[in-house]
Formats: C-alpha cells, sequence, structure tokens
C-alpha cells in the first residue's frame, strides 16, 4: 500500500446500522451532494475500487463512515444520530444560515442540519494553509464539521459559541469538534468503510489540523498574531484536540469546556 493513501472497501451489509439503504453499505449515499445543479455525488459509486479511484466516490465513503461511527456510538449511549447531509459548492451557494460564500470556508449550518464544502477549500488547504493535503487531511475538514453536527444533536453547539478568545467558547466549540473528528479516526476501519490508516494518513489530519490554527492564519495574513480574537484555537490546540480523541477513541475525552485547553 502506498504511504499516505487510504484504502477504502465495500461492505454490503454492516450490523448496527442507521436503516437506509443506499450504494455504499446501510448509510445512504445520496446524503452527499453538489448544490447546483442538484447533482447527487456518488451514485454511481459502489465498490471499494470506486472509492479509491475516484474522489468523489472516497468523499462518500468518508462521510458514510463518519455518519456509521456517529450512528453506533449514539446507539451505544441510548440516543438517536439524525443523518446530515454534506453539500458540495462552488463561489457561493444558499444555506438554511443565509447565503455562505467560499470565503467562510467549511462550515456547518444548524438551521438545515448540512455540512457546506466549497470544492476548492481542499485545494487552498496546500495552496493557502500550506498543509500537505492528502485523503485523510480532507476526511478530517469532514469529520470536523460533522463533529458540529455532533455538538448540535447533543445540545452543546450555539451556547455562546460566538465568544472569542483564547479561553473562549468559540474554540472551545471548535477544539471539541477537532477531538470528535480525532475519536472517529480511532474508529474509521471499524465502520466497514476504510480498511486500513497509515501513520502518514493520521500525519496528514493533524498536518491539516494544525495548518487552520488561528496563530498561523494571523501570523501569515496579518503579521502578528493576536490571541484575543481567535475563534478556533492554535496550530498546537488543534493538533492536541485531534490527538486526544484520536489515542483514546472516546467522545467523553472530549471535554474542551471545563478548565484550560
Amino acid at each position: 500500500m502506498c504511504s499516505g493513501f487510504v484504502i477504502y472497501l465495500l461492505v454490503s451489509v454492516l450490523s448496527g446500522g442507521g436503516g437506509l439503504g443506499g450504494p455504499l453499505g446501510n448509510l445512504d449515499g445520496a446524503t452527499v451532494s453538489r448544490s447546483s445543479p442538484g447533482q447527487v455525488l456518488g451514485q454511481e459509486c459502489t465498490t471499494g475500487a470506486d472509492a479509491n479511484a475516484r474522489e468523489d466516490c472516497r468523499i462518500v465513503a468518508d462521510v458514510n463512515s463518519i455518519q456509521r461511527y456517529w450512528t453506533t456510538a449514539f446507539k451505544q449511549s441510548a440516543r438517536s444520530y439524525a443523518l446530515a447531509r454534506t453539500v458540495f459548492f462552488s463561489g457561493s451557494t444558499d444555506t438554511g444560515c443565509g447565503p455562505a460564500s467560499a470565503d467562510v470556508g467549511p462550515f456547518y449550518c444548524p438551521v438545515d442540519k448540512h455540512v457546506y464544502i466549497d470544492l476548492g477549500f481542499f485545494d487552498e488547504l496546500r495552496t493557502r494553509f500550506g498543509a500537505r493535503g492528502g485523503p485523510f487531511a480532507q476526511a478530517y475538514v469532514l469529520a470536523h464539521e460533522y463533529g458540529h453536527h455532533v455538538q448540535d444533536l447533543l445540545g452543546i453547539l450555539g451556547r455562546g459559541s460566538n465568544e472569542q478568545g483564547a479561553e473562549g467558547r468559540s474554540v472551545r466549540t471548535e477544539l471539541q469538534a477537532d477531538c470528535f473528528a480525532g475519536v472517529w479516526a480511532h474508529h474509521a476501519t471499524e465502520t466497514g468503510f476504510i480498511a486500513s490508516l497509515t501513520q502518514a494518513d493520521t500525519a496528514d489530519a493533524l498536518d491539516a489540523a494544525a495548518a487552520v490554527g488561528d496563530d498561523r492564519i494571523q501570523a501569515e495574513t496579518q503579521g502578528q498574531v493576536n490571541p484575543e480574537t481567535w475563534t478556533h484555537g492554535s496550530s498546537a490546540q488543534r493538533r492536541h484536540w485531534f490527538g486526544v480523541g484520536y489515542r483514546n477513541g472516546g467522545p467523553t475525552a472530549c471535554d474542551t469546556f471545563g478548565g484550560r485547553i
């Protein structure tokens, strides 16, 4: 297997699933789409070979894996996980939270329960933010935004999450989503959609997390770092909390709201 290349597989029937039919396992492949012209991604994605060969099929596999894990985790806690949709767009799109442009980056809208990803963002991870990129770096971005969906379902999202600052609730909310992404990564190969991960894969995810740290972005765009205006956390914090989730493998390890971060 090549270094840094995530291997996907198809499991046509998975136990403990969400009860939906779809081309990749029991989860619905139609939950991943483009905003214009309304095209469903992955309609032709039926095998792991498709996911290894085509980016859209890999995205479907990532989303299915992420939602498979959280469906199981919620069930184990006697909760019900509601599937979210992923919408890819170019330039701008309309959302339940209002109009959005590529400038805002990937985001989760709690009004319509959709994850929105600008199609050019994965390239920007490398060209603008300096990340190495790679398939699992992209998977980290998806898992982080689905982490916000999990927060929404748990009633965590929105409780003063606009509070800025290095110790503010906005940063704590984002770091918990990073941790939730790490938790999923810990279980990714158990979901039936990802066959194996290498150290290079997880290194790509950690590198992507660091690339979008507030301190790194401010230093590159403003020439100075101002922690009082942080909204997502430093590069070190983002790497740390993804690592906490990945090493521990349990959502309860992701308490970013109690104590220092």
